[in-house]
């Protein structure tokens, strides 16, 4: 066993890195050729050898290190591994702006914004540091209190922002989710039952007309627009194609396929997370003859150069997203319908009116469908549904048009 004075006067010999003078029950002192000198206990945990580091002499006295060996020796016959608790008394201990409610936010934005879209990255932040950072950020995680995280939710929502609200409480539950892993047992996360203590708010809805006979109404004003004709082909065009505005406006020659009647959008223009937009598949878009029809009337003025609908002063970038907009105002259907509820006017009366499938309209929505079969599916066996169906959606929308009666039987695909 060691006495004070050997550990005083202990030594590395030259020709080695460092020397171990043992003690008892596992513990020895490690003096380095350059004189450092450590404790350490070597024990075994299922037949591995494992070792402890108890400190640095003369800091940690003999009497000290044997202390620090026998509360270890403890911890191993409960059935714990000293190291082990070690790393947990560690985490424990960080500095106490670790847990600060900013930080911890922060770190979980840093970790996600790589599979978000800048602007998706940036508007989060914004929100964190106008609604939640102000009152909350220099609040100890497990500290806040549901009532008080619920006041600052209400002074969101005193101003009206009822939406914005409901989006503060899923991201602070977000951050409780990313952070529960790496606290004390016991803590939970705050936001649990919160949301039944907001305002009820509806989503704000784009509009969009349901009803077959106003479609039709809407349809024949749309035909008698007397704008220029890159504004009334996408007019004509986003009912029957039914895709989101950005993706109409920004059609490139290129990605159509007149003879296949096939529109294929690139990854990177759909409305996908960061992983998805550079990695994922196109999303092929099947044309009617009436859209093919369009698009070939167009190519004579815009065929020379990228763009479908290129913009009016540059012709370098695409149509303002205003321009289909302040069609359908000056045609007086601005407030029942907008651009995007072409969208919503395609499902509906796809399903009410023409019992087409669901799954298959999803699909040509570039929705995620949820079937057996999974997506690999529905962008491939789809694509022979599709095409029947938005050929059977745009001669409905003629029937509409026309005013004929409108009686259609649902398509049998095998």
């Amino acid at each position: 066993m060691l006495t004070d004075a050997r550990c005083r006067t202990a030594t590395c010999p030259p020709d080695r890195k460092y020397a171990r003078h043992a003690d008892s029950g596992g513990m020895y002192l490690e003096v380095g050729l350059n004189g450092s000198k450590r404790w350490f206990l070597k024990y075994r945990i299922d037949g591995k050898e494992k070792k402890l580091a108890l400190g640095g002499y003369p800091a940690v006295s003999l009497m000290a290190a044997r202390q620090a060996r026998d509360a270890a020796k403890l911890q191993k016959a409960q059935g714990l591994d000293p190291v082990q608790v070690r790393k947990r008394e560690k985490l424990r201990a960080r500095p106490q702006d670790g847990d600060l409610f900013k930080a911890i936010a922060l770190d979980w934005h840093a970790k996600k914004a790589g599979s978000w879209s800048p602007e998706h990255a940036k508007r989060t932040q914004r929100q964190m540091e106008r609604d939640l950072f102000p009152w909350l950020g220099e609040r100890s995680m497990a500290e806040i209190e549901p009532m008080e995280l619920l006041s600052v939710l209400q002074k969101v929502e005193d101003r009206g922002a009822l939406e914005t609200a409901d989006r503060a409480l899923m991201l602070v539950r977000q951050v409780y989710e990313y952070w529960l892993p790496t606290a004390d047992r016991g803590q939970r996360n705050i936001t649990e039952g919160l949301k039944k203590r907001l305002t009820p708010y509806r989503g704000a809805k784009f509009p969009a007309i349901v009803d077959p006979q106003r479609f039709g109404d809407l349809l024949r004003a749309m035909h008698a627009y007397k704008g220029g004709p890159l504004v009334r082909t996408a007019l004509l065009l986003a009912p029957l194609l039914y895709q989101r505005p950005g993706n109409l406006r920004m059609m490139e020659w290129a990605e159509v396929d007149l003879d296949g009647a096939m529109w294929t959008i690139p990854a990177a223009k759909m409305k996908r997370v960061v992983e998805e937009k550079e990695n994922g598949d196109p999303h092929a878009v099947p044309m009617p003859r009436q859209a093919v029809a369009l698009l070939r009337e167009l190519h004579p003025l815009t065929g020379h150069g990228r763009y479908v609908f290129p913009g009016q002063r540059d012709h370098d970038r695409p149509m303002s997203d205003n321009s289909v907009r302040s069609a359908l105002y000056s045609l007086g259907y601005g407030k029942e319908q907008s651009w995007h509820g072409f969208r919503a006017s395609a499902r509906t009366m796809m399903v009410d009116e023409l019992d087409l499938d669901p799954l298959a309209i999803e699909a040509n929505l570039a929705h995620a469908v949820q079937d057996a079969n999974g997506r690999s599916y529905n962008r491939t066996q789809y694509i022979s549904k599709r095409q029947q169906q938005v050929q059977q959606w745009a001669d409905y929308l003629d029937q509409l048009r026309l005013g004929n009666n409108v009686v259609v039987m649902p398509l049998k695909v095998a």
